[in-house]
């Protein structure tokens, strides 16, 4: 089958390297892909929210399958697009509607959700600017540190932890009354702190059935040691270690399988990926939030190690058919470490020359934010390239990581260090 990916980061250059690997797939296409996805697809230069230009390229290439990377283009409703036009409804979308995708897209209706299905989560309140005065009141009754939510989409940096009162009641005023993240802070969401260690947990489901992925840990902040500004991800690690096989039946019994349900009951359309982040407090999990496709770069640990073919998989989704499945796991622990631009997640130059991605073996490189210019791999955003590799624990696994990053050269080219320490 003809096979379309959306996207252009590492996520998607992970999702076309698996599959391209199924004989299931005759053509692959990505839009509007990046340098490394050239590689081994055609890429459209199609913007992920251009439904019109989607439909296009669906009919002209005699698309099957689309896999759609990143949340906008779910929130915004691309499943019901192709599922209300009569050209596009045998086409197979891998994604929620856009009922399923509010739980990304608004933080209060996650909440709303986990509620309703008894999901534990955090206990939290709702603002808006008219209730700003009545927020401030309620920070008041918490203890330190204290969570700000910004409701909406605000790419992974709508999310504040402060320690100072004061100041979060002052960086509250800025979300609602100065819109600190545009409209996506029109409504925030506080709750208390919960303290422990965090994972991901990554499910596929066809609305129905569902199989839990590997588990995998990221790392969000800029700087070693949990330090500085939040990112898209500087490196992930999967298996997480401290995910036993108690810890995740506690975790099946008592949150996938609420969700799914949840889903069935609410009669959502739901035939794709669930990235739950948890929290482990004391041997308990709960939920911090719910994305609905997969993360990014947790997806360059995950879907390297399965090993079942992922497009079979993801045709048994669309068909409701994912328990006719069995998910096959690669043993061995993955590790991705993310080289970045300088500068990220702040203001950062493009178009600068990588150099050394020849001679990284025994890894496998995706790229994230790159393109090709002149016969050359150039940086085009902040996070630019992850690189990937197996090894049997993830000690050795990160070590090979790092021995390939080295290899790697781009003007400010920067990446965390110390990934795996928090573990060990």
């Amino acid at each position: 089958m003809n096979i379309l990916v959306l996207g252009s980061g590492g996520r998607e250059h992970t999702f076309a390297h698996q599959i391209s690997k199924s004989e299931k797939c005759d053509q692959l296409f990505v839009a509007p892909g990046n340098a490394g996805t050239q590689q081994i697809a055609t890429n459209i230069p199609i913007n992920v929210n251009d439904f019109e230009a989607i439909k296009k390229a669906v009919l002209a290439h005699q698309i099957n399958m689309v896999v759609v990377g990143p949340e906008d283009p779910l929130v915004n409703g691309i499943y019901d697009y192709f599922q209300n036009d009569d050209d596009l409804k045998r086409v197979m979308l891998i994604g929620p509607s856009k009922k399923g995708a509010a739980l990304e897209g608004s933080k209060e209706r996650a909440k709303e959700f986990m509620m309703a299905h008894h999901i534990p989560t955090a206990a939290y309140q709702s603002f808006t600017a008219a209730s700003l005065e009545a927020g401030k009141k309620f920070l008041e009754s918490l203890s330190a540190p204290y969570v700000l939510k910004a409701d909406g989409l605000a790419a992974g940096k709508g999310v504040l932890i402060l320690n100072d009162l004061a100041e979060a009641k002052q960086e509250l005023e800025n979300m609602l009354a100065n819109q600190k993240f545009g409209e996506a802070s029109n409504t925030v969401v506080i709750e208390e702190f919960l303290s422990g260690i965090e994972l991901s947990v990554f499910v596929l489901t066809d609305g129905k059935n569902y199989k839990i992925l590997p588990t995998a840990k990221d790392y969000k902040r800029i700087g070693e040691g949990d330090t500085g500004l939040n990112t898209g991800g500087m490196g992930a690690i999967s298996p997480v270690p401290f995910a036993d096989e108690a810890f995740m039946q506690k975790i099946e019994e008592r949150i996938v399988k609420p969700t799914i349900n949840g889903l069935q009951k609410e009669n959502i359309d739901y035939k794709g990926f669930v990235f739950i982040g948890l929290i482990k407090v004391g041997n308990d999990p709960f939920v911090i939030e719910y994305n609905v496709r997969m993360g990014d770069p947790e997806t360059e640990v995950v879907l390297p190690r399965v090993k079942t073919d992922l497009v079979e998989l993801l045709e048994k989704t669309s068909l409701q058919q994912l328990n006719n499945s069995t998910l096959e796991i690669d043993e061995r622990a993955a590790t991705t470490v993310m080289v970045v631009s300088g500068g990220y997640p702040e203001a950062y130059q493009k178009g600068k020359e990588i150099t050394g991605i020849e001679n990284i073996s025994d890894s496998i490189v995706f790229h994230a934010g790159t393109s090709e210019k002149e016969g050359k791999v150039v940086t085009n955003g902040g996070r630019v390239i992850a690189v990937t590799s197996f090894g049997k624990d993830y000690q050795e696994a990160i070590k090979k990581s790092y021995q390939n990053v080295e290899k790697l050269h781009f003007d400010k080219m920067y990446y965390r260090r110390d990934l795996g320490k928090d573990l060990a």
